[in-house]
């Protein structure tokens, strides 16, 4: 074994090979649910460890100049925080190439996997929009149907589940960082009917991928894609699903998007109605929905301030809008456009009259982007628009802190902010922010 003070591994950074193995002390976590280490003054990203190890890990890139990547294969120097990992099949027992994806914190104690969210998103905000931030990454409950056992370990929440399938039919998660399917006998994160459901032995030659849903109503929906020419999974035909958010009823197709978590779109229901700020809300204003989907946030809007508030929920799927215009229906004032936001903000900026601007200038927009953020189109768009606030639901800390920066430089400050755990047990962090000038 090489390590950072053994000959072999001083190498200098040319002569550094993918497979030779460091010994490493972890200092700090990063974005994407790896960690920071350094050898010889080069940073070295590392998974499956957590601040304050020291462990042998094997380098898996190492052709760029500032940083190489590695993957921890022991754990010399455990850190108290550390916990036997809650899926065996992603354990740091296993070959880093044999180890299940989608579960990279398992490994940790969730109160303080909770913590390095916290300080991946207070960093982001810190670098990227120059705010400091003392948010706290507030847990989400299951609900009265939850085992205390899956409460306690972060384990039974996920209901929506994509498995990929190998050439011979096999179906698994991918292996972490990598397009290999993994075999698995259980998945604990699932909600456990479908855990119950998951064909996990079953083989599906020339498939591309099996999805399997466990909505609010009804039972475990298996729904098997067919690869297109690129090899990539086929839309499904249509299944109508109910998925229930307090006492609204909300329609989807199975394969359409929702929230994953068993609570998570409760939690962001009320979170964005916490948020807004009424004293700046006007219900006739041309208040918008943007990456609207199905329509559960501007549901939340209208459950909030009536069923005449005025809102146009946007929204680039066909298929989702159609739902969201059922499931918006009863509200008057509610409309749905099925359109790119940027293209449909466009034609606003465009557009407006004299009277129209004064209108979006009182609007309130709720956004709930893609991972990516809405980058700076969308949020150029938006500021020439000028609407009195913006709630922003944020998945990625990181893309989140780069579009307040933008925000910032257009006039609005972050007013408030709410992270939430809706993801335990892996990396990702849910945040809703509030935005005003």
């Amino acid at each position: 074994m090489a390590t950072s003070n053994d000959t072999p591994a001083n190498l200098p950074a040319h002569a550094a090979e993918v497979g030779t193995e460091l010994e490493l002390l972890v200092t700090n976590v990063a974005h994407g649910g790896i960690f920071i280490a350094r050898h010889e003054g080069r940073v070295v990203f590392v998974s499956d460890t957590l601040p304050g190890e020291r462990v042998r890990a094997r380098l898996t890139s190492a052709n760029h100049k500032s940083f190489w990547r590695a993957e921890t294969v022991e754990v010399l120097d455990a850190a108290s925080e550390r916990q036997p990992h809650i899926w065996a099949s992603a354990a740091v027992e296993r070959d880093p190439d044999d180890r299940a994806g989608g579960a990279e914190f398992g490994h940790i104690e969730l109160g303080f996997q909770r913590e390095l969210k916290r300080q991946v998103l207070a960093d982001s905000l810190k670098r990227m929009a120059k705010i400091e931030s003392d948010v706290v990454v507030e847990p989400v409950p299951l609900g009265p149907n939850a085992s205390p056992g899956d409460a306690a370990d972060g384990t039974g929440w996920r209901t929506r589940v994509r498995l990929h399938v190998d050439e011979d039919g096999t179906v698994g998660p991918y292996a972490a960082r990598s397009h290999r399917v993994i075999p698995v006998g259980d998945l604990p994160l699932a909600e456990r009917m479908l855990e119950a459901a998951a064909p996990l032995d079953q083989r599906f030659p020339g498939a591309a991928s099996v999805d399997v849903v466990s909505p609010s109503l009804g039972t475990v929906q298996i729904l098997v894609s067919e690869p297109d020419a690129r090899g990539k999974p086929k839309a499904t035909p249509r299944t109508l699903i109910h998925e229930v958010v307090g006492d609204r009823e909300f329609r989807l197709d199975a394969g359409g998007f929702w929230q994953v978590h068993v609570r998570a779109a409760d939690t962001l229901y009320h979170a964005v109605q916490d948020l807004i700020d009424p004293e700046l809300f006007d219900p006739r204003a041309t208040n918008l929905d943007l990456y609207g989907g199905v329509g559960l946030l501007a549901a939340a809007v209208g459950d909030k301030f009536g069923s005449a508030v005025r809102i146009t929920s946007v929204e680039s799927d066909a298929h989702a809008t159609d739902f969201a215009a059922e499931n918006l229906a009863e509200w008057v004032g509610a409309s749905v456009r099925t359109d790119r936001v940027d293209r449909f903000l466009a034609g606003l900026v465009r557009d407006a009259s004299a009277a129209e601007r004064v209108k979006h200038q009182a609007a309130t927009v709720v956004l709930d982007p893609p991972r990516s953020g809405s980058g700076h189109e969308v949020i150029d768009q938006l500021a020439v628009l000028s609407p009195k606030q913006i709630v922003y639901v944020a998945c990625d800390p990181v893309a989140l802190a780069r579009d307040i920066a933008l925000l910032n430089g257009h006039g609005y400050e972050l007013r408030k902010l709410r992270a939430f755990d809706l993801f335990p047990n892996t990396h990702h962090v849910e945040a809703v922010a509030l935005l005003s000038k």
